[in-house]
């Protein structure tokens, strides 16, 4: 068989060789990819180095790869340290992602199912109103959340904390978008059997739709266990401190704890590197899944 009717994919002969070009290309794409990995594990490496030193080793003027005497003692320094109570702030941070992550993921795909599938006049009226709260700043919200959390008695407190976090705009729109291509037919044959929206809505579409919720957990719960400005305006006592909270409390105007801090970050991150690992693959199925539809 000549060259010319040789099919893409059919193996190629021995003796075949790569031209010039292509190999300089292949070589090209794998030292881009060296780079761009060396780039992204760099600031793991400076957070790993940096919480098992010393002061003196991380402020000092010649550089190690890693100090000679790794400081695993900085663990216990830090969770036995009485002024950041760091475990405490880990089981606020995991209370808070996980109810928060489950409360959004309920309120949002309920939502989300109602605008995509229940018949309604007014519904495209409400969905535009919630994508329309997209548009408003986070922090233009700060001060009429307060004053509600705050007359409720839930500062300082985990309510405070998770509930006026529970409905998200952008997951009920996503989810709205995700309904709207699911397949009809199998809640058509739902219907025949008797079941109404809220029974579909629980026996068929959730159980086929799981990949999806687990692209949108992952998201929310790195969202909750990052998140900041709203913890640090609720959490006024250290007993509802995030762990986000109590990192910040080791850079003040009189002093840095460095190496405490860089032990912090190593500790704080080591759930969401978990979960991301876990659960990577579903968020780029989510993604791709979540397209607008009309």
């Amino acid at each position: 068989m000549s060259a010319t009717e040789r099919t893409t994919g059919t193996p190629q002969p021995i003796g075949f060789s790569r031209s010039p070009l292509g190999v300089v290309g292949m070589v090209g794409r794998w030292i881009a990819l060296f780079v761009a990995v060396v780039l992204f594990l760099l600031p793991f490496y400076l957070i790993l180095r940096n919480a098992l030193s010393t002061e003196a080793d991380i402020t000092a003027p010649d550089w190690t790869l890693f100090p000679k005497d790794l400081q695993w003692s900085n663990i216990s320094e830090l969770f036995n340290d009485t002024q950041v109570p760091m475990a405490r702030a880990m089981y606020n941070s995991a209370v808070v992602g996980v109810l928060g992550t489950a409360g959004q993921l309920l309120l949002a795909s309920m939502a989300g199912y109602g605008l995509a599938r229940i018949p309604y006049r007014h519904a495209d009226k409400i969905f535009y109103a919630i994508v329309a709260t997209l548009m408003i700043p986070a922090a233009v919200t700060f001060i009429p959340s307060f004053i509600v959390v705050s007359s409720l008695g839930w500062v300082s407190s985990l309510r405070g904390l998770i509930i006026p976090t529970l409905f998200s705009g952008f997951a009920a729109f996503l989810f709205r978008q995700y309904f709207l291509g699911f397949p009809k037919e199998l809640e058509e044959a739902a219907r025949v059997d008797g079941a109404g929206y809220f029974g579909v809505f629980w026996r068929i579409v959730v159980p086929n739709s799981l990949p999806f919720f687990a692209a949108l957990a992952a998201i929310t719960f790195i969202a909750n266990w990052n998140s900041f400005l709203w913890p640090l305006v609720i959490g006024q006592d250290s007993s509802s401190w995030t762990v986000q909270v109590a990192m910040s409390t080791f850079v003040t105007a009189q002093t840095i704890n460095i190496h405490e801090l860089f032990m912090a970050v190593a500790v704080s991150i080591l759930p969401l590197v978990l979960i991301f690992a876990f659960l990577q693959r579903y968020l780029i199925q989510g993604v791709t899944q979540s397209g607008i539809k009309d």
